[in-house]
């Protein structure tokens, strides 16, 4: 915003300084061409305004995205310590191919949690964010299913 507003002045005063060596009809022309710069950046400026604007989550939205999520990842934590618990009591011999697993899916959950909180300080591309945090987050959701129904086996 400032660089579009620095740019309108330099131009300004550039302008005025040629305008002023013209005749009046040379002067009005222009004038005329300037108003019609000044308003294209303007509107240039208005438009990045418009985009930077929306790729930034409102603070209703990103808190109601916020308390969604934080069900999931809660969800997420109580279905992985129920798979350690049926783990260390079934004694199978595959019992440290699930404990990796499980692992795994732990790491990536509190990854998921730290992003959020990373996102809440940085607010950087809104849909971006919510699309990617929502792919991983179901992502992690169909795994834990997948160990969960594979482990009852």
């Amino acid at each position: 915003m400032k660089k579009a507003t620095f740019t309108i002045a330099v131009l300004l005063m550039s302008a005025g300084l040629f305008i002023a060596c013209l005749s009046s009809e040379q002067k009005k022309e222009a004038a005329d061409a300037q108003v019609v710069i000044a308003v294209d950046n303007l509107n240039d400026v208005q438009k990045k305004a418009d985009v930077a604007a929306a790729k930034v989550a409102t603070a209703e939205e990103l808190k109601t995205f916020k308390l969604e999520s934080d069900l999931k990842i809660k969800t997420n934590e109580v279905q992985i310590a129920e798979l350690k618990l049926k783990m260390n009591k079934s004694g199978s011999t595959q019992d440290q191919v699930y404990e990796k697993r499980i692992d795994s899916l732990e790491m990536k959950n509190l990854n998921l949690k730290t992003r959020m909180g990373n996102y809440e300080r940085n607010h950087s591309d809104w849909t971006k964010f919510k699309r990617d945090f929502n792919r991983d987050l179901d992502e992690l959701g169909t795994k834990l299913k997948k160990i969960a129904s594979e482990n009852l086996k």
